[in-house]
């Protein structure tokens, strides 16, 4: 037990640059607090003892701000910074080296009594304001930037924003490391992504109109061409045609015949 106080306390020096005495973090943070709350009602609430997890887990809520259902599953060097608004629900499961800020919520979507709550394994760091809702996994090492919606699986080593929350940027895996990354800001924006681009079609429509309406420009500018014409019907050898003969020639010729005979 001593051992799990001593690795609590010690997280915090290893991922606040702002905590400068063991008795500064034992006494004034209040994540802190919450965890070892945590810790107390999760030893009543495996002993059955449902009753008194959930007081204890109650009193946490009400002297910190966070509430962390005792059924919760949470690994070592668990690290809520600042705190307040956090919810985690019964049926999540936290790894080790797991870091939460502000506002976090791991909640459910479903009203059965099943597994409803994420997972998220070890060096993962959410965001303030996120909501993780649903029983998916979130990978190791993976980042959830603030305020984002997530509802589906994260990959490992993945950063995930937005709402719904998508990822925007998955990086190869690392070396396993005692300290997580909380780079977690450093995220791309995939609204100003998706801007750019649509100025990158622009600019390059706009060079093509250009370059269209000079040729049609230098088309009309150029001499035209005279084709060859045809001779005129004045200027051709007239064609003697044989004339037709009258209509009564040859019945005139007949009669004269059977006159003579």
């Amino acid at each position: 037990m001593f051992e799990t106080i001593r690795e609590d306390i010690y997280s915090v020096f290893d991922r606040d640059p702002a905590a400068r005495s063991v008795l500064e973090i034992i006494f004034c943070y209040p994540g802190l607090h919450a965890v070892w709350f945590y810790r107390v009602a999760h030893w009543f609430w495996t002993r059955k003892l449902y009753f008194l997890g959930r007081l204890i887990s109650h009193l946490g809520r009400f002297f910190t701000g966070i509430e962390i259902h005792p059924g919760a599953q949470i690994g070592k060097k668990f690290f809520i910074d600042h705190g307040m608004g956090v919810v985690i629900g019964e049926t999540a499961e936290i790894g080790n080296n797991v870091t939460l800020y502000h506002g976090v919520t791991l909640g459910g979507v479903t009203w059965d009594k099943v597994k409803r709550h994420p997972t998220v394994e070890d060096n993962v760091v959410i965001g303030s304001g996120a909501k993780v809702l649903g029983p998916f996994t979130v990978g190791k090492g993976a980042k959830i930037g603030s305020n984002s919606v997530v509802i589906k699986e994260v990959p490992q080593n993945s950063s995930v924003v937005g709402i719904p929350g998508r990822v925007v940027m998955q990086e190869k895996p690392k070396i396993e490391e005692e300290r997580p990354d909380l780079e977690h800001g450093k995220m791309p924006d995939p609204e100003a992504k998706a801007i750019s681009c649509l100025f990158d079609q622009i600019r390059a429509l706009e060079n093509k109109v250009e370059e269209l309406s000079g040729r049609l420009e230098k088309s009309e500018a150029a001499p035209a061409v005279k084709s060859p014409t045809r001779r005129s019907a004045a200027a051709r050898p007239a064609v003697s045609r044989p004339s037709a003969k009258p209509a009564g020639t040859t019945t005139r010729a007949r009669k004269t015949k059977k006159t003579e005979a």
